[in-house]
């Protein structure tokens, strides 16, 4: 049984994911795991430096754990390292989140307070669906996705593993965009994207 919750990453991210964990109201305590632990003595919650973070395996009883670090291809690497070493991964969906009939969410996801996911949509593992954001029906968004606050994705969109939508992005409907695609903030996505790079202005064009 896994009544506490270790977050991996102490940071601004870190802090609203622990805010997800302590609205759910399913675990008795939540700890922080940090290699700059001795950075953070003004952070509030208690933080585990480096040489405790090797100690890990002997919370795997006693604990769920989440990477709560906003660079995706980090919190996949220690979500896979985790995952293979056996130790058990959250899902954390805050309760003013409204989730449709069908909706699948993967396991090291965090979706975060006044976020819709709508009906028959598939999250990947490790992604984040941050504050207000709309995920319309049939959506599938890939592994380690970030989906930054206030982007608004139409019906049936199709998002490739690791990518980022920044804040205030939009995407009609029925747009595939690839994967290590990074989408401006405040851009417009009207049509394919095929080739990984960064995309910005309305509407989104490849700029590097």
């Amino acid at each position: 049984m896994h009544n506490d919750l270790a977050i991996i990453g102490a940071s601004g991210h870190g802090k609203v994911v622990a805010d997800v964990a302590e609205a759910t109201t399913k675990y008795d305590e939540v700890v922080f795991f940090d290699i700059k632990a001795d950075d953070k003595k003004f952070f509030p919650y208690e933080v585990f430096n480096d040489e405790e973070f090797q100690k890990i395996p002997k919370y795997k009883e006693d604990y769920e754990f989440i990477v709560a670090i906003g660079n995706n291809e980090i919190r996949q690497r220690i979500t896979e390292q985790l995952t293979m070493d056996g130790f058990q991964i959250a899902t954390l969906i805050h309760p003013t989140a409204t989730i449709g009939s069908r909706v699948k969410i993967g396991a090291g996801s965090v979706v975060v307070a006044n976020a819709a996911i709508n009906c028959d949509t598939i999250i990947g593992k490790g992604a984040i669906i941050n504050t207000g954001a709309t995920v319309d029906h049939d959506c599938k968004i890939g592994d380690y996705v970030h989906i930054s606050p206030g982007v608004n994705l139409a019906g049936t969109v199709r998002i490739g593993n690791l990518s980022w939508c920044g804040i205030g992005a939009t995407i009609i409907n029925n747009i595939e965009i690839c994967e290590l695609c990074l989408i401006g903030a405040g851009s417009t996505v009207i049509r394919d994207i095929i080739e990984a790079g960064t995309y910005f202005g309305t509407p989104a064009i490849r700029v590097r």
